[in-house]
């Protein structure tokens, strides 16, 4: 992807009021994805949003902006990001705009947009819209202003969607969980999918302010659900980040089922399954050896993609393949679905335990996890490609690599949001890792210096 002024790998984010999220920058977002869009045609927009307080402003901007284009609106109100795609789709919209900066605190915001067929903008639209931003905004004819409507049934509309990726026979009766809405996107939504398919749910962070979203609760703060997993002797427990495109699980005895091991079950359960799985399973640079180990032992291959869900997702595509994800709990399931959802994915993880008769924790202990040290060093001075080259970092590397054999990985890359490098061994014994992480650390820092 070319260097982009605004847009980044997932649409636009920064802190409310800095010089990417703005009331004026997205006024003119709005004008100028209406413009390129509606191609001079006009057209349904639909705008949704999470809890955070700025949802507010950026809303009213961006239909100012879209409406001066002459585009029609729909707002949804508050509705998980996957959700929005999907009404993207169904009410044959020309696009979808989330606003949402997704696990970020409430002091951060951003856009991201869906294409008519809810799946994100390709490059080419997104140039498109930055390269329309330079423009000055003019304001089509009265007779060609677009209108704003909301959307009543948007939430119900999703539900039934969610209820419809597993099989309409499948029950959760007697099952016990509780439900992390991080305050966030899927308050309204989560809690209703899982009990109206018969399951007791208690929830916590279904009681946004604007302000607390993600706030000690959600798939990045899991502690608060494995309290509650405990507290109510409960079989499991999901949480979701705030706009909902992510989740991390919680077994019966407060053990982590992270992304990894959630695309463990999937694929297990797909292969299972009459309709099978396509292709290969789609991870990261990041995703623990384990995963590939297990996944071996299935017969499926693990392909590693960059870090981040887009190129998750153009893997995919590419490949006509169905099913990839991250450690981070964002999994994509295509045959499902056009992008990651956090509500989807949990009920697959659901139909697993369900059809097969095992237990959220059983179901993940086959996939045996490798210990895994990661380590960042700070960038003075130098530029990370240059130290990375140095002999004795390569070097350090190369001993590494030797000393854990078929039985390890090394990964080392630079942060792609900070001025770090980050330092990844994996391996089967814990104590090793750390003393090989530590000394590739170590060797960087002498690169740098040098």
């Amino acid at each position: 992807m070319s260097e982009r002024k605004y847009f980044g790998t997932d649409g636009i984010r920064g802190r409310v009021g800095d010089d990417k999220i703005n009331p004026e920058l997205v006024l003119k977002l709005g004008w100028a994805a209406g413009r390129v869009l509606g191609n001079g045609h006009g057209g349904k927009v639909l705008i949704g949003k999470d809890t955070r307080i700025s949802g507010y402003l950026f809303e009213s901007a961006l239909e100012a902006g879209l409406v001066a284009a002459g585009m029609d609106i729909r707002l949804l109100g508050p509705m998980p990001t996957p959700g929005i795609a999907y009404l993207t789709r169904t009410l044959r919209a020309v696009a979808g705009i989330v606003i949402s900066a997704s696990h970020n605190p409430y002091y951060d915001n951003g856009i991201k947009f869906f294409s008519s067929d809810g799946c994100k903008l390709p490059d080419e639209l997104e140039a498109a819209i930055e390269a329309e931003m330079e423009k000055p905004l003019e304001t089509v004819p009265s007779d060609r202003l677009g209108k704003a409507e909301r959307v009543e049934d948007a939430a119900g509309r999703y539900i039934e969607f969610c209820k419809s990726t597993v099989p309409a026979t499948m029950r959760l009766k007697g099952l016990r969980m509780v439900v992390d809405c991080a305050n966030g996107a899927t308050y309204h939504i989560a809690p209703h999918v899982f009990e109206e398919l018969g399951a007791e749910v208690e929830v916590i962070g279904d009681r946004p302010d604007g302000f607390n979203i993600n706030r000690e609760v959600g798939s990045t703060h899991p502690k608060a659900l494995q309290k509650m997993v405990l507290e109510h002797n409960a079989d499991l427990g999901v949480a979701f980040d705030g706009d909902g495109d992510r989740l991390i699980m919680v077994d019966h005895e407060g053990g982590i089922v992270d992304g990894d091991a959630i695309l463990y079950i999937i694929a297990r359960s797909r292969l299972a399954s009459p309709e099978g799985l396509k292709g290969k399973v789609v991870g990261t640079q990041m995703t623990n050896l384990g995963l590939e180990l297990a996944l071996r032992d299935l017969g499926l291959e693990l392909e590693r993609t960059r870090v981040g869900d887009r190129f998750i997702m153009e893997t995919l595509k590419r490949n006509g393949w169905s099913l990839g994800g991250e450690p981070s709990g964002h999994i994509i399931c295509l045959d499902r679905t056009t992008t990651g959802d956090g509500i989807v994915a949990a009920l697959q993880v659901l139909a697993a335990m369900v059809l097969g008769g095992a237990s959220l924790r059983d179901l993940a202990a086959g996939m045996p996890r490798l210990p895994q040290t990661l380590l960042n060093v700070s960038l003075t001075g130098r530029k990370a490609g240059e130290v990375m080259a140095s002999e004795g970092v390569k070097s350090a590397v190369a001993e590494a690599e030797a000393s854990l054999g078929t039985e390890g990985r090394v990964l080392l890359r630079p942060s792609g949001t900070e001025p770090l490098i980050r330092v990844m061994v994996e391996g089967t014994d814990a104590a090793r890792v750390t003393e090989l992480a530590n000394h590739i650390a170590e060797a960087v820092k002498a690169a740098m210096a040098a």
